[in-house]
């Protein structure tokens, strides 16, 4: 197998054409991405000259009416009722280190779509409890640092949720109800382009059964951080308290850019070139009829394959890391100085992004060598490739949001999500899935094209 592998290598290195192909792919990839960058401008609001800022990843907004906790205790609470503002609107007990934006938290919750859930650190912790909405008991513990959650159907079954330990939580914490709801979020979508528009949605809930051990003494502060003020409202009669406000707490769902996508989003460009090697590998020795001496010194048709693909997906992963962090590392003091902010190579994301570039030029070569395996012709085998990966996401722009997602879910092209670092409103698949999706497609090609070289033998 070794001089199998050396005679392949040879091959690839050996023709000029195919190293000037190879090597235009990179360098296209770094063009596109240095030019694209340079003609990028700052979208922030203002002049004053402050640096790029990175966009908000977390926020606390919604209503939140809450008594000092000094040391260790309890609340309990019952939802009694809550609106279906949101799939994802929350309704529930919280305690934080302080009632300001941004300050940590854990918060037990019941939502009209995803049940009961205890969530923490703006999101970070997230762990489900019953899939029930409201009418729910709840109860939230604080040992020290250390918050747990638990949920009851009747108020004194408890079922516990789980625990988190909250570094910051220190001394005195506020504890109390909070109520909120999402952004509603329409797209309209249209070859080319989409438009993406928010509204706020106002979540309402009814609370009683309030009790506190120990028991907290005085009026409820109220803590409105609603993004719509006009609608908040908060009502305590006998013991039955109403909230209602607007905004979520937890992780922003971007509906901007995803800048170190498309600050890689030369690969575009630098694909067609490796497509064309790739088909052309294989092609080219059918043209010549020089494939026959290649199985004349190596009768095992699989092995051939194996070796081919084994050669082609390793050096085109070479290739594509110079090419994808020459594109990242050359645009992104570009983006910088035009204050965009463009992630750190020490974020695992922007990381997995660059690396995966590289790997999904690496996969799209070995499923090119399957195809071309297959059809024999250089110009059908690039037609049918660079249909199947660049067709759906030029489609899916003209659909409606869950068709383009199931589209771009179960197509080749679901592949180029290994290169996303923010998930959106119409994200349709995660980067890792989305990888695998492509491999899988190049699995049962070369499944078919070793089928197909045993059928010649």
């Amino acid at each position: 197998m070794t001089a199998l592998l050396l005679s392949e290598w040879t091959k690839l290195r050996t023709v000029p054409r195919w190293v000037a192909t190879m090597t235009a792919a990179v360098v296209l990839t770094v063009l596109v991405a240095v030019f694209s960058a340079a003609a990028s401008g700052s979208t922030s609001a203002g002049g004053g000259g402050g640096g790029p800022v990175a966009p908000p990843t977390v926020e606390n907004a919604g209503h939140f009416v809450h008594r000092t906790l000094a040391g260790d205790g309890s609340m309990v609470a019952r939802v009694a009722s809550q609106t279906a503002s949101h799939e994802s609107a929350k309704a529930g007990l919280m305690i934080t280190t302080d009632a300001d934006r941004g300050a940590a938290y854990a918060a037990v919750l019941v939502t009209p779509g995803h049940g009961v859930r205890l969530q923490a650190e703006h999101g970070a912790v997230d762990l489900a409890g019953s899939a029930s909405d409201a009418p729910r008991w709840l109860r939230l513990d604080r040992d020290g640092t250390t918050v747990t959650g638990y949920e009851s159907a009747d108020g004194d079954e408890w079922s516990r949720i789980g625990s988190v330990r909250l570094d910051g939580l220190t001394g005195s914490a506020e504890l109390g109800l909070f109520v909120a709801s999402p952004n509603a979020i329409r797209i309209e979508r249209q070859f080319g382009g989409e438009n993406v528009d928010e509204a706020p949605t106002i979540g309402e809930a009814t609370f009683d059964g309030v009790r506190a051990d120990p028991a907290a003494a005085g009026p409820w502060r109220d803590t409105d951080r609603s993004y719509a003020t006009e609608h908040a409202r908060f009502t305590d009669a006998g013991g039955t308290i109403t909230l209602a406000g607007s905004g979520d707490v937890g992780p922003v769902q971007q509906s901007g850019p995803d800048t170190p996508r498309m600050t890689l989003s030369g690969v575009l460009i630098g694909l067609l070139a490796i497509v064309t090697l790739a088909v052309l590998f294989v092609t080219s020795e059918y043209k010549r009829g020089m494939i026959h001496l290649t199985f004349a010194a190596s009768p095992r048709r699989g092995r051939v394959l194996a070796a081919k693909a084994f050669v082609l997906g390793t050096a085109t992963f070479g290739a594509g890391l110079v090419a994808s962090f020459g594109a990242y590392l050359l645009a992104a003091p570009i983006l910088r100085s035009n204050g965009i902010h463009p992630g750190s190579l020490s974020d695992t994301a922007v990381l997995r992004a660059v690396v995966g570039t590289a790997a999904l030029l690496a996969v799209i070569a070995v499923f090119s060598l399957g195809v071309a395996t297959i059809l024999r012709r250089s110009a059908a085998s690039i037609t049918v490739v660079l249909l199947l990966l660049l067709v759906p996401q030029i489609v899916a722009t003209g659909l409606p949001v869950e068709a383009a997602m199931w589209l771009e879910r179960v197509t080749p092209a679901a592949g180029f999500e290994i290169q996303q670092t923010v998930r959106t409103y119409d994200t349709a698949i995660g980067p890792w899935a989305g990888f695998a999706v492509l491999c899988a497609y190049t699995a049962v090609v070369l499944v078919l094209a070793d089928r197909r070289l045993r059928r010649d033998a």
